[in-house]
Order: C-alpha cells, then sequence, then structure tokens
C-alpha cells in the first residue's frame, strides 16, 4: 500500500458528515488525494441543496487543502479501456465513477469508496472506510 488514497464523492460527504471513522483514516493518510470530477459532484450537491452557500464554503475549503487531480489524454486512455472492459462483462457504471476509476488505475492510487460498482473495475485497488 503507497498511502495514497483518491477519495470518492460518498467518502467526502462522510467526511463532512462528521464519520470519525473516516476522519480518522484521512488523519493518518500519507496522502489524500481528490478527483476534479469528484468536486464537481459535491459541487452539484451544494447547489441543489437548502444550504447553498453553507455547503459551497465547505467544499471550497475542503479543496483548498487537499490535491485536486484532472484528467489528462492518458487518463481518457484508461477510460476508454475500462468502459469497454465493463461494456464486455455487460456490468456498466456510472460514467462518473468510470473517470474516478481511471485516475486510480492510471496513478496507482487506492480508490477509498463505499460503492460496490467498482469491484467491476479491473485493476484497482479499493478500500471501503
Amino acid at each position: 500500500m503507497n498511502g495514497k488514497f483518491l477519495l470518492d464523492t460518498n467518502i467526502v460527504i462522510a467526511l463532512f458528515s462528521g464519520d470519525t471513522a473516516v476522519q480518522d483514516k484521512v488523519a493518518s493518510a500519507n496522502e489524500i488525494i481528490v478527483p476534479a470530477i469528484v468536486l464537481g459532484e459535491l459541487y452539484f450537491g451544494a447547489r441543489k441543496s437548502s444550504r447553498v452557500q453553507e455547503n459551497l464554503d465547505c467544499i471550497n475549503n475542503f479543496a483548498a487543502s487537499c490535491a485536486i487531480l484532472s484528467c489528462d489524454s492518458r487518463t481518457a486512455w484508461e477510460y476508454g479501456l475500462i468502459k469497454n472492459q465493463l461494456r464486455e462483462k455487460g456490468h456498466p457504471i456510472p460514467e462518473n465513477d468510470i473517470w474516478i476509476a481511471a485516475l486510480a488505475r492510471q496513478y496507482k492510487l487506492i480508490l477509498v469508496t463505499r460503492d460496490k460498482h467498482f469491484d467491476e473495475v479491473e485493476d484497482i485497488e479499493l478500500q471501503n472506510w
């Protein structure tokens, strides 16, 4: 294990909700990395919430405190490969999650998620916090 963790949206939401198990893991991790895709999902959720500005401020503060990972041409290559592998298996997963999985595979990061559908993606290490 390299101690570098890529957080899925549901883990960040658990962190924001005060989940002590997640907070403890984040505090002891060597490096926490957040995909830009996750930020997009969080910003969308904030904008449709009843506490828009409060949630946007929380996300902005969080984003300022961790490494944000964006997609590039290699990510796109991994995305295409993963999406085709899932198609061949007959097990599609949400589009944003394919991009997140592509980043995890590209950078050999441990993907932290509570979504079981990531089990369908080959060659990524998963943890459930």
